[in-house]
């Protein structure tokens, strides 16, 4: 008996990739589709690149003659490359017109978010529950799951944030860790989507089900990060907790990071969510199909954080900072040396017997490249070659002026001497780049 092929929608993110490789290991041929994904996620002639948001669904459906579609599409803001409301609701209504029109029995699992529509407030919860009522309306046989704060191997986005503030003696405001935070082991949702791919498409007690997968014990986001903490060992340190302003104030960088390309994990969209918390009812779940969930103790893990992982963590919002100084740094130095100090910027290539014709363009041609670095730094798109370009400008000011001016590297404020760390910081950016 063939394998049942199961179509995997997302394999890039966090709970696509981990699914995609269960379901593998389990025996299942587990087709992995992604707009785009890493070299390390390549794992397979099975793994795909395709612009599935613009893709003929009914195409991609019935050429891997599949029985099962997984649906892990998401995006938590609007911004460049990602659309709420395109991604979340219609892609889905194409897909489940291709799935109804396939001649085939598929059964279409959903990965969506806990809570009720009535607390839905921003374009992400209400574009996930809108592609709910789609499918519930649908007639095709379904499963709708609501998993609660993913807990995985890996880390991204708001998992990371916590991860990030278990390391450092930071809380947020004393109302935000309050808030009911009920997780789920990722495990546990890779467990379920093999459960119900093994099941018949025309099975009547999971024809058309929606459950929360979650622990049943409540959990506040306090007692989340105190459970990374106790694996880094940083338990007992002393703990601030930062002003609700600081909150809002990074929410609203994080959007400003966004319109640019990043994908910081502070957003507004982000903490709006965070606030209306993670709650919901997983008995159903655990009657239907006898999964145990694991308890955060279990997820988190028995033992000590590796190194890799303590070094994410700290890094994870020092990452932001890094680019951010990155930007200011070569667009202040080129603003100043144009604008406000032009004339003394100048001066030192005169008092270096440069001919007098090319004072003037070589003063306001490095000035324009400098600003035109930080530029390209800022747009996460272009971020790279901004990096890079701003490594080979630096090596070549530290070159031409041992060749051209010696006497700059021994002057008191030690300009050129400085530029080494710059060089090294970029460097540490740029391997920093990766998102998965």
């Amino acid at each position: 008996m063939n394998p049942r092929t199961i179509l995997v929608l997302g394999a890039s993110g966090l709970i696509g990739r981990f699914v995609t490789d269960d379901l593998r290991a389990r025996g299942f041929r587990a087709v992995g589709v992604a707009r785009s994904l890493s070299p390390a996620q390549k794992m397979s002639a099975l793994d795909i690149e395709l612009p599935i948001l613009s893709l003929d669904a009914t195409a991609l459906v019935s050429e891997h003659e599949v029985d099962v579609v997984v649906n892990c599409l998401g995006v938590l803001q609007d911004g460049p490359g990602s659309d709420t409301h395109a991604v979340h609701r219609d892609f889905v209504a194409r897909l489940l017109q291709a799935i109804a029109g396939s001649g085939r029995a598929i059964r279409l699992v959903h990965v969506s978010i806990p809570g009720t529509a009535e607390a839905d407030r921003t374009a992400f919860a209400t574009t996930k529950r809108a592609a709910e009522r789609l499918i519930a309306a649908s007639g095709i046989p379904y499963a709708i799951l609501r998993p609660g704060f993913v807990v995985a191997p890996s880390a991204y986005g708001g998992s990371a944030m916590l991860r990030a503030l278990a390391a450092f003696p930071l809380d947020l405001p004393e109302k935000e860790m309050a808030t009911p935070f009920q997780p789920v082991a990722m495990a546990d949702i890779s467990t379920t989507i093999a459960w119900l791919a093994a099941r018949e498409t025309d099975d009547a007690s999971v024809k058309a089900v929606t459950w929360d997968l979650m622990q049943s014990e409540p959990v506040t986001m306090a007692g989340v990060i105190k459970q990374f903490r106790l694996a880094f060992g940083t338990a007992s340190w002393p703990h601030a907790a930062m002003p609700s302003f600081m909150l809002d104030l990074g929410a609203r960088l994080g959007d400003l990071a966004n319109r640019l390309g990043w994908m910081p994990p502070m957003r507004s969209t982000a903490i709006a969510e965070l606030r209306r918390g993670v709650t919901g009812d997983p008995s159903g779940w655990i009657a239907a199909t006898g999964i145990a969930p694991k308890t955060l103790t279990d997820t988190i893990g028995r033992h000590p954080a590796s190194i890799q992982d303590k070094w994410f963590a700290r890094l994870f919002l020092i990452k932001a900072l890094i680019i951010a100084s990155l930007v200011v740094f070569w667009l202040v130095s080129g603003f100043i040396a144009l604008f406000v100090s032009y004339r003394a910027a100048a001066g030192i290539l005169t008092a270096h017997s440069f001919p007098p014709a090319l004072v003037d363009p070589i003063t306001t041609g490095t000035s324009l490249m400098d600003m035109s670095i930080g530029g390209l730094i800022a747009f996460r798109r272009t971020a790279a070659i901004g990096l890079i370009a701003g490594i080979i400008a630096s090596l070549g000011y530290m070159f031409g002026a041992a060749i051209l001016t010696p006497d700059l590297w021994v002057e008191p404020l030690g300009a050129l001497v400085k530029t080494g760390p710059a060089i090294v910081l970029m460097l540490v950016a740029l391997l920093m780049l990766d998102n998965r």
